[in-house]
């Protein structure tokens, strides 16, 4: 069929189609294999966060916001990565904790000692055999329904007391532990920990037989076992301990307020 010159005519000219909008939009297909120039207009990558390189200065609050953020399957290798306060500089091994990762109790001590250095475990040594009477005498063991870690996870030269800055450095640490392991009962091994735990600085003798309470968490203090290794006579006042523990977790003792 032929073209109408008079409809021609009365069809707006290719200005008028411009000012109005309806000129549509011809855009040139990339060759296939030919590089093309990047979308002026697509929203950038978003950037990956910068992955920790070991040994590298960490910005203290930052560090603490990612332990904070830690799984388990991170935890060890990011205990062992960690330089913030020197100690990893003497020791031969990092003692990152063990046991049942959702146990009910949690037993927590100060530092790592010179076997536990050896091997990367806690309490392996005698004060550890010790440990393992006295969870057997309660029906328990270590790695069923139990956890064991310290508040440092690396050995203080010469097994001295851990220094404040220390503790502070592997503090977010056992915060995430506990966090984790989510436990329904904390034992302090010894004044370190205790002290350290409920932050107030008082003999081992005064926060003993009572419950005490961290992060909403019945805690009791008790001795260590290397001290009790040396001082055998408060044996018996250990074993009060763990038996008021025992009461804390089936509720039938009362928690301070703290």
């Amino acid at each position: 069929m032929g073209t109408d010159p008079q409809k021609l005519g009365s069809v707006p000219n290719f200005e008028i189609l411009t000012e109005l909008g309806l000129v549509p939009t011809w855009r040139l297909r990339a060759r296939a294999g030919a590089d093309s120039a990047p979308d002026a207009l697509a929203a950038p990558e978003p950037a990956a966060p910068p992955a920790r390189r070991a040994g590298a200065p960490e910005d203290a609050e930052a560090r603490a916001v990612r332990i904070a953020r830690l799984e388990w399957r991170d935890f060890a290798a990011d205990v062992d990565a960690c330089v913030a306060c020197g100690l990893a500089g003497t020791r031969k091994k990092s003692v990152p904790g063990v046991g049942d990762a959702h146990a009910e109790w949690l037993l927590v001590g100060e530092a790592p000692g010179s076997e536990e250095d050896a091997k990367g475990e806690p309490f392996v040594g005698q004060a550890g055999k010790l440990l393992d009477n006295m969870l057997a005498a309660l029906g328990m063991k270590r790695g069923e329904n139990v956890y064991i870690a310290n508040v440092l996870k690396c050995r203080p030269p010469n097994n001295r007391t851990p220094e404040p800055r220390e503790i502070g450095a592997c503090r977010p640490y056992l915060d995430r532990q506990i966090a984790l392991i989510g436990p329904k009962l904390i034992v302090a091994l010894g004044k370190s920990a205790a002290t350290t735990l409920l932050g107030v600085d008082a003999t081992i003798a005064s926060l003993r037989g009572r419950v005490h309470r961290y992060q909403g968490v019945p805690l009791v203090v008790t001795y260590h076992p290397a001290y009790l290794l040396r001082n055998l006579p408060d044996k018996a006042k250990a074993w009060e301990d763990l038996l008021l523990a025992r009461r804390a977790l089936r509720g039938g003792a009362v928690a301070d307020a703290v």
